[in-house]
C-alpha cells in the first residue's frame, strides 16, 4: 500500500525531526545531556514535533505498518507536552537514542520509495 500524500508529509516531519534529535545528542553522555538544558528541551520539542506528526497519520497508514510504534509516540508526545513537570530525562534520553533512532530506520525506506514532490529529499 501506498502511503497517501498528508501521510507522505508527516512521515517527513517524523523523520526531519528524529533526525535533529539524533544530531543534538550524538556526542553526548546521559551525564551531559541531563546537564545541557537547551539541548534537553531541544530534544522534548523534537520528539513533541514527531508524536504531532504520528498522530495526524492516517489510520489506513497506521494499520498498513504495525511495525511503526505509533501509539507509543503519541503517547509520548502527550506526557511532554501536558506532563511535562514529570519528565524524567533519563527515560527521554532512551527515547532519543534508542528508539528514535530505530524510528530513522523504519521511516527512510517508506520515504524513499514515495518521495513527496514538493519536498526535496535529504
Amino acid at each position: 500500500m501506498q502511503p497517501e500524500r498528508l501521510d507522505l508529509k508527516y512521515l517527513w516531519d517524523m523523520r526531519d525531526a528524529a533526525t535533529t534529535v539524533g544530531e543534538l545528542t550524538a556526542e553526548l553522555s546521559l551525564d551531559q545531556y541531563e546537564r545541557a538544558k537547551t539541548i534537553r528541551l531541544a530534544v522534548e520539542r523534537s520528539i513533541e514535533i514527531i508524536g504531532e506528526a504520528a498522530r495526524r497519520v492516517s489510520p489506513e497508514f497506521r494499520a498498513a505498518h504495525p511495525e511503526i510504534a505509533l501509539s507509543a509516540i503519541i503517547a509520548t508526545r502527550h506526557i511532554i507536552a501536558h506532563e511535562y513537570g514529570d519528565i524524567q530525562h533519563d527515560k527521554i534520553w532512551r527515547i532519543a537514542t534508542v528508539h528514535v533512532p530505530r524510528l530513522v530506520v523504519q521511516l527512510t525506506p517508506i520515504i524513499e520509495a514515495n518521495p513527496p514532490e514538493d519536498i526535496p529529499p535529504q
